[in-house]
């Protein structure tokens, strides 16, 4: 949560998909650590807006790394893709390593795929300290409404609140996906960039599988309520991999990196965080009628 910390931070805009400015910002701050984080990160966004999505995640990179090139090229550089990444998996293939092919299903992905081989390229042809991750689904306490989990907990603070009926709107229920803490992964990346071997990508995950519905009743069991479960179609993607579960041994070896957080709490916290924001939401639409 950036607001809870906004006074010990100094914050510059900077607009990636403008080359200009990323050299002006570049040139100016000499940053010694770059975690790219600037991007389009929904995948039912980039099935609306593709040409938009692409240009902001794969022109933005190449504006970051052509600046750093230029100015400072003595920075370490955290590229990070996605478990999207592999798309289509088979069951065989199951858990996911880093060598075993790249099948997109989105335009998000294939972003991702391109980032990623972007900032291999970097790497070979100009010898930039650049560290690949693909990190599986992750999530906590802050984490917007577009992420299935995160649309699951607001929905159900709504409920407890009495904003909305007793009814969850969901999408596919048995999908699985391997998840982690956004905080565990936040200190991965750190790791990547401390200890992680420049020029290598590394997966970033727990590696244990969860199915999507049991994260709903995971959810509904900490709250207490009862609800109707609705599917709703446009919550549907038209191809998306059933089951992405990937191995983290080859990060865990070169970092000593583990997840700390356990799934239960990262849930517990993400709903709390939607309690604590529909109080504060109530509370200043109190104010102004007073």
């Amino acid at each position: 949560n950036v607001e809870a910390i906004r006074n010990q931070l100094g914050l510059r805009e900077c607009d990636v998909r403008d080359a200009s400015s990323v050299r002006r910002l570049i040139a100016d701050v000499r940053p010694d650590r770059v975690f790219h984080l600037a991007a389009q990160s929904n995948v039912l966004t980039s099935r609306h807006a593709p040409a938009d999505t692409i240009a902001t995640n794969v022109v933005g990179l190449v504006n970051l790394l052509e600046a750093i090139r230029e100015s400072h090229p003595a920075a370490r550089v955290l590229v990070p893709g996605s478990s999207e990444e592999y798309g289509l998996q088979h069951p065989e293939e199951l858990p996911v390593r880093e060598s075993y092919p790249l099948r997109p299903l989105s335009p998000y992905a294939v972003s991702k795929v391109t980032q990623d081989m972007t900032g291999l390229q970097y790497f070979e042809s100009y010898h930039l300290h650049i560290v690949r991750t693909r990190a599986f689904n992750h999530s906590g306490p802050g984490r917007e409404d577009v992420f299935v989990e995160s649309n699951f907990a607001h929905q159900i603070a709504e409920i407890e609140a009495g904003l909305r009926g007793p009814e969850l709107f969901v999408g596919n229920l048995d999908v699985v996906r391997d998840y982690s803490d956004a905080r565990d992964v936040a200190r991965a990346y750190i790791l990547a960039l401390e200890s992680g071997v420049p020029g290598e990508v590394y997966n970033i995950c727990s590696g244990r599988g969860r199915r999507i519905g049991d994260v709903l009743n995971s959810l509904l069991a900490m709250s207490g309520v009862e609800a109707r479960i609705v599917v709703d179609p446009a919550r549907l993607r038209d191809r998306e991999a059933l089951e992405l579960v990937g191995d983290p041994t080859r990060f865990r070896e070169a970092t000593g990196w583990v997840p700390t957080i356990d799934f239960e709490q990262t849930l517990r916290d993400l709903l709390d965080s939607w309690r604590r924001r529909l109080a504060l939401e109530a509370e200043r639409a109190r104010q102004q009628t007073v």
